[in-house]
């Protein structure tokens, strides 16, 4: 399952950063997974310094369908 990102964010890019995929965007209002990409390595949740976070089988159902929605039109971070 894919990770999933709540507004805990604050858009500091740490998680991007760790990504080996380049599956987190930069979304309007927070940092978004795009869970087409992402391959649930849990790289971003350790980097979390906001525990913003969670994989998706522990993500409230309205962040995973957020993410999953906003994924497409993010931009691309890196």
């Amino acid at each position: 399952m894919p990770s999933v990102i709540n507004d805990s964010c604050v858009k500091c890019g740490a998680c991007a950063s760790v990504c080996p995929v380049g599956a987190i965007k930069d979304g309007e209002t927070q940092m978004v997974v795009d869970p087409n990409v992402c391959i649930d390595c849990g790289m971003c949740i350790a980097e979390c310094p906001q525990g913003a976070i969670k994989t998706a089988d522990e993500a409230d159902e309205k962040w995973v369908k957020f993410n999953a929605e906003k994924a497409p039109t993010a931009t691309q971070v890196g």
